[in-house]
């Protein structure tokens, strides 16, 4: 089943001129997308409510896992539109191997 993505799109959008110089001088880790995607998962229901919104912070309830027994990993993965309409991500084997790495310190704790 595919996934259908809800869009919200952000009222201040890069501009052409900023957008030239990110792509001839880009940042990683410094600079990022106009917006950021959200999906959740659960055991009953798999992959759902995807979601394109604003880039912003993220929201994290005080009683969230990680606070309370430091067990998840965050790893963000990054795909680029591409002007023939594909899309094409960066890394994705470095982001996976990122992923098992810290994936292996939970475990052997």
């Amino acid at each position: 089943m595919a996934l259908t993505f809800t869009t919200e799109l952000t009222d201040r959008p890069t501009s052409p001129e900023r957008l030239a110089e990110i792509l001839a001088a880009p940042g990683f880790g410094k600079v990022f997308t106009d917006h950021m995607v959200s999906v959740s998962w659960s055991v009953e229901s798999g992959w759902q409510d995807a979601r394109i919104t604003p880039y912003g912070p993220l929201l994290v309830d005080p009683a969230t896992h990680i606070f309370h027994y430091g067990q998840s990993i965050f790893e963000g993965f990054k795909a680029y539109a591409q002007p023939d309409g594909s899309i094409a991500t960066f890394r994705p084997e470095a982001n996976a191997k990122r992923f098992q790495e810290s994936a292996r310190r939970p475990a052997s704790t």
